[in-house]
C-alpha cells in the first residue's frame, strides 16, 4: 500500500496500467516486410506499372504499387490492374509523363496512358491523402449533382449521412493507409527494392485468408457506401482461394444497403459492370444470394434472380471463361443477355397481339430500357449495341439473296452471333441455324454460294400456303381494325379467316 502510494506520488505506474492508458493509433504500425517473408515474384509485375514506379522515384517522389494488385501478387495471381501511389501531387504527376490526364472530382487522379488503340494499358497514379475525420469535413446538405457549385471549391466534404463527396486533401503515406478499405488492399510494394510496407497487417490477413475492414466498419461503409459492393466482389474473388469475412466486417452492411440509394446512378452500374466483368460472375451473384442483398441496383436485381434461367447462367459461364482467357468481354453484350428474357417476353406478347415483327421488337426493348435500366442505359453508343444484338436476330432467318453477306459486314456481327449461339445452345432456336451461320462466317466465296443457294432451293421445296383474300364486303365493319406496318403505313387488319388461318394483308 505505501509501496502504491510513493510511485503515484512521483508519477509512477505499474505496466498493467501504462498498456491501458496507450490508445491505439488509428495509422498502425509500419512493418517494412522483405522479399524473403512475402515472396512476391517481380516477374509477375507489369513492366509499364514498373516504369511509371522509376519515373517518380527518379524525380525525387516516393512511389509504390498498391491495392489489389499487392494483394493478387501476395496470393500469387497476376493482377489485371496496377495502381501506384506517390506523394506527388496530380499536377506533379502529371507533367513527368508524355500521356497523362487527370480526372474525377471526389478523388482527384492521373491516367497514365501506354500504347494506343485497344491494345492501351493504363496505370493510374494517385497521391497519398491525409486521414480526416467526418467531423473535420465541410457538410453539404444535398449530394453531388444538387450541391455541385457548393462542392466546386471544397477539398474534404461529406453529406449529411457522414458519405464522402470529396477527399483531396494530401498528406503522409501512413495517413493514406489509414483511410483505405480493407486490410488487403492496403498494403505499397516497392518493386526496386521488394519490400512490402504494411500498416494494419495485411500480410497476416492474406495468409490466415481473411477479408477485414481497416477501422470501425459501419463508419467506413458510411463514409463510401460503395464499399459494400466492392466488399462482394473481393469474396467473390478471392473465395475459391479459401478467404472468408471477418464478422464484425460483414455484420453491417445488410443494414447499410439502403445508403446506395444517394450514390450516383452512373457509379453504381460502373460498380456492377466490376462484379459481373472481372471473372467471378457467378461467385459474385452467389455472394449476393449468401448476404442477401437487393437493392443495389435494378439491373443487378434482374441478375440475381434471373442467375438460375438457362440462358443467362450460360452467358454468365461465358463470361467468366472470357475473362480467364483474357478475352474481351464487352458491356453491351453481357447486358444484352441480362435483359433478354424481359425483352423477348414483351416481344412475343406484342406479337401475340397482332404486332408487326420489327415494331414489336423495338416497343419491347424500350420497355426493357425504361424499366430496368433508366437513366443510365447508356441511350448512346452502349444502348445501340444492345439494339443492334437483339435486332441482328431476326435478320439470322434470312439466309438468301445478298442478306447472309450484309449480315457479316455489320460491326457487331460477332456479337449477334455469339448471342445467337448461346440461344442455340439453351433450346430457345434450333442448333442448326446457329450451325449454318458458323459454316458460312468462316467458309469461302464459292462455300458461301453454294450455302445460299441450297437455302434457296429448301424454301421452295417447302409447301406455300395460299393466300386468302376476304371481300371487304363480307368483313363487318366492327371488326375491322387499324394497325401500323414497319414501312409507318395503316393498313386494314381483318383478323382471321373462316378457317382460323391469318388473313392476308
Amino acid at each position: 500500500m505505501i509501496k502504491k502510494f510513493i510511485d503515484k506520488l512521483f508519477g509512477k505506474s505499474d505496466g498493467t496500467a501504462a498498456v491501458k492508458a496507450v490508445k491505439k493509433s488509428p495509422f498502425g504500425t509500419r512493418n517494412d516486410i522483405p522479399v524473403k517473408d512475402h515472396g512476391i515474384n517481380p516477374k509477375l509485375v507489369d513492366e509499364r506499372a514498373m516504369d511509371v514506379v522509376h519515373t517518380l522515384k527518379d524525380a525525387g517522389f516516393q512511389a509504390y504499387i498498391v491495392g489489389g494488385a499487392v494483394r493478387d501478387l501476395l496470393v500469387g495471381l497476376k493482377p489485371k490492374d496496377f495502381d501506384v501511389a506517390t506523394d506527388a501531387t496530380p499536377e506533379e504527376v502529371k507533367r513527368l509523363f508524355r500521356r497523362a490526364f487527370i480526372i474525377g472530382r471526389r478523388f482527384r487522379i492521373v491516367h497514365v496512358i501506354y500504347g494506343r488503340g485497344r491494345e492501351h494499358e493504363v496505370i493510374e497514379v494517385s497521391t497519398f491523402r491525409a486521414y480526416l475525420d467526418s467531423s473535420q469535413a465541410e457538410q453539404v446538405g444535398g449530394n453531388e449533382r444538387t450541391s455541385k457549385s457548393e462542392l466546386a471549391g471544397m477539398t474534404h466534404a461529406v453529406d449529411s449521412s457522414g458519405r464522402v463527396l470529396r477527399d483531396n486533401v494530401w498528406g503522409p503515406m501512413e495517413e493514406d493507409a489509414a483511410r483505405r478499405d480493407f486490410s488487403i488492399n492496403a498494403m505499397y510494394y516497392d518493386p526496386e527494392t521488394q519490400v512490402v510496407v504494411d500498416y494494419h497487417n495485411g500480410i497476416k490477413d492474406a495468409k490466415k485468408k481473411i477479408i477485414r475492414m481497416i477501422g470501425n466498419p459501419a463508419v467506413r461503409y458510411r463514409e463510401d457506401p460503395v464499399r459494400i459492393i466492392r466488399a462482394v466482389r473481393f469474396a467473390a474473388k478471392l473465395n475459391a482461394l479459401g478467404f472468408t469475412f471477418e464478422d464484425k466486417t460483414v455484420q453491417p452492411i445488410k443494414g447499410l444497403v439502403k445508403l446506395l440509394a444517394d450514390v450516383p446512378q452512373s457509379r453504381l452500374f460502373d460498380e456492377m459492370l466490376k462484379l459481373l466483368q472481372t471473372g467471378h460472375a457467378l461467385a459474385s451473384i452467389e455472394q449476393l444470394k449468401t448476404l442477401g442483398l437487393t437493392g443495389i441496383y435494378p439491373l443487378l436485381d434482374v441478375v440475381v434472380e434471373n442467375s438460375d434461367q438457362p440462358f443467362l447462367n450460360l452467358a454468365l459461364q461465358d463470361t467468366d471463361r472470357r475473362v480467364s482467357e483474357d478475352k474481351p468481354v464487352a458491356p453491351s453484350f453481357l447486358l444484352s443477355c441480362i435483359l433478354w428474357a424481359d425483352v423477348r417476353d414483351g416481344w412475343q406478347q406484342r406479337m401475340g397481339r397482332g404486332e408487326h415483327t420489327l415494331p414489336a421488337l423495338h416497343d419491347a426493348i424500350d420497355d426493357a430500357f425504361n424499366a430496368k435500366i433508366g437513366d443510365v442505359s447508356g441511350r448512346g453508343k452502349l444502348g445501340g449495341d444492345m439494339r443492334e444484338i437483339w435486332a441482328m436476330q431476326i435478320r439470322f432467318d434470312k439466309r438468301v439473296g445478298s442478306s447472309p453477306y450484309s449480315m457479316l459486314e455489320q460491326p457487331r456481327f460477332r456479337a449477334g452471333f455469339d448471342f445467337l449461339r448461346l440461344r442455340a445452345q439453351t433450346g430457345e432456336i434450333e442448333m442448326a441455324l446457329a450451325e449454318w451461320w458458323e459454316k458460312f462466317s468462316t467458309a469461302y466465296d464459292d462455300v458461301r454460294h453454294e450455302m445460299i443457294e441450297t437455302q434457296r432451293l429448301a424454301q421452295l421445296q417447302k409447301p406455300q400456303h395460299p393466300r386468302v383474300r376476304i371481300k371487304k364486303a363480307d368483313v363487318p365493319v366492327a371488326d375491322v381494325r387499324f394497325v401500323e406496318h414497319a414501312d409507318s403505313t395503316l393498313v386494314a387488319d381483318q383478323g382471321e379467316g373462316a378457317a382460323g388461318e391469318p388473313a392476308s394483308d
